[in-house]
């Protein structure tokens, strides 16, 4: 019997999530937040883990569930349901671990289709989100990241996670009209317009600034 672990703190899904997956005829147990998923799959050690990506003051979080799973129980095979369609995001989870996303406004069908093939080994994208998160890759900015100095990369990366112009400077020991111009600079290499879009475009590259 194929053993699935659900993570995910929404009661609803988890039920409906559950009663699906047991028709398949898996072995099904459910974690309602990030730590309690993450000490019942090191505990049972299960084929396939379905997580979900955010949690209440964890945008997200689920990345990082997923990176300790692949770390700590490689023989794991994972997979994403979430609300998240955002390419650059679906390409984050793929890149940390996963094999497998699902939205969860997709038809019930996909869940379990997703999931037969995640348990056989094989990947599992949605087709539209596939195209997307390859002419997301595919991006020839990408390219240009590699060419970053060390501080710009580090503005990038705080831009990602929410920093602020004053939250910069202190954390590069650097006065704010240097953060201002340095954004300024990267804005004019990228051809973005406004602070804004450049906080997008750094949120999309995360993966590729580490």
């Amino acid at each position: 019997m194929t053993r699935v672990v659900v993570v995910d703190d929404h009661p609803i899904v988890l039920r409906g999530a559950r009663r699906l997956l047991e028709d398949t005829g898996a072995e099904v147990r459910e974690a309602a937040s990030l730590c309690r998923g993450y000490r019942a799959i090191l505990r049972h050690r299960p084929d396939v883990a379905v997580i979900d990506l955010t949690f209440p003051g964890r945008d997200l979080g689920g990345l990082a569930l997923i990176g300790r799973v692949r770390k700590r129980a490689p023989a794991t095979r994972m997979m994403v349901f979430s609300m998240h369609a955002d390419p650059a995001v679906v390409a984050r989870a793929l890149a940390a671990g996963a094999v497998g996303y699902v939205l969860k406004d997709a038809p019930a069908g996909d869940l379990v289709r997703a999931y037969e093939q995640v348990r056989a080994g094989r990947p599992y994208l949605d087709g539209t989100l596939a195209t997307e998160v390859a002419l997301l890759q595919a991006d020839p900015r990408r390219t240009m990241l590699g060419a970053l100095t060390p501080r710009e990369r580090r503005v990038l990366t705080l831009l990602a996670e929410g920093r602020g112009y004053t939250a910069i400077a202190d954390d590069l020991s650097v006065s704010y009209k240097t953060v201002t111009n340095a954004c300024a600079a990267l804005r004019q290499r990228f051809g973005l317009g406004t602070l804004t879009e450049l906080t997008h475009f750094a949120v999309r590259h995360a993966g590729d600034l580490r």
